[in-house]
Formats: C-alpha cells, sequence, structure tokens
C-alpha cells in the first residue's frame, strides 16, 4: 500500500515547481521558463502579478495555444493552490505536448514571500 501513496504522491509533487527555480531563472538573460498568470479576471481585479508575467486566462488558453512556443517551459499560476484554475492549464499544456508545471503555492506564495510583483494598470 505505502508503495501506490508513494507513486501518487511522487507524480503529484512532479506537477511542481518551487518560487525559488523560477525567480532564479528570471534572473537569467536566457531563461527557460515562461511564466502565465491563468486567472480569470480582468487587470482591476487581479490588480497585480508575478514581474514579467504574462497574462493568459485558463478559460483562452485552449484557443491561444499556438500562441505559445514549444520550445519554452511554462509555469502557470492561479490566486491561490487550492483553487482549479492552475490545474486546468497545466492540463491543456500537458496536452497539448508542452513542458510545463504549477507554481506551487501560486501567487499567495509568491506574494507571501515578497518576491516581485507588477501592478497592472486598470
Amino acid at each position: 500500500m505505502n508503495d501506490k501513496k508513494i507513486e501518487l504522491l511522487t507524480t503529484y509533487l512532479s506537477l511542481y515547481i518551487d518560487h525559488h527555480t523560477v525567480l532564479a531563472d528570471m534572473q537569467n538573460a536566457t531563461g527557460k521558463y515562461v511564466v502565465l498568470d491563468v486567472r480569470n479576471a480582468p487587470a482591476q481585479v487581479k490588480k497585480d502579478q508575478i514581474k514579467g508575467a504574462i497574462a493568459m486566462p485558463a478559460k483562452d488558453l485552449a484557443t491561444r495555444i499556438g500562441e505559445l512556443d514549444p520550445a519554452k517551459t511554462y509555469v502557470v499560476y492561479d490566486w491561490t493552490g487550492g483553487t482549479t484554475l492552475g490545474k486546468t492549464a497545466l492540463l491543456v499544456l500537458l496536452s497539448a505536448g508542452f513542458e510545463a508545471y504549477e507554481l506551487a503555492g501560486a501567487l499567495e506564495g509568491w506574494k507571501g514571500m515578497q518576491l516581485p510583483v507588477e501592478t497592472l494598470a486598470d
């Protein structure tokens, strides 16, 4: 029974990437990660986002998939780790053959660690 639990947890954890890995990559001019803000809300509701993130709502991702570079690795995030938009976006990307991860802790965790964010214009 423990083997199945370990296998499940290993698979589950492989879907996520930590903040420090993403931040270190952002500071590299030839970074391999592209951060996607997949929250389904207008800028005035979002108010801010991870610095340098591209807004691509989860509801639009499947129809905008052609805008993405298959050579890049995508990191998606939602409001909090407990919501499903990040997981939905991750499923779309992985199903389309992209290398992708969900940001562990989502935006809430990123901001909680006081990592770089930018204010969005209304």
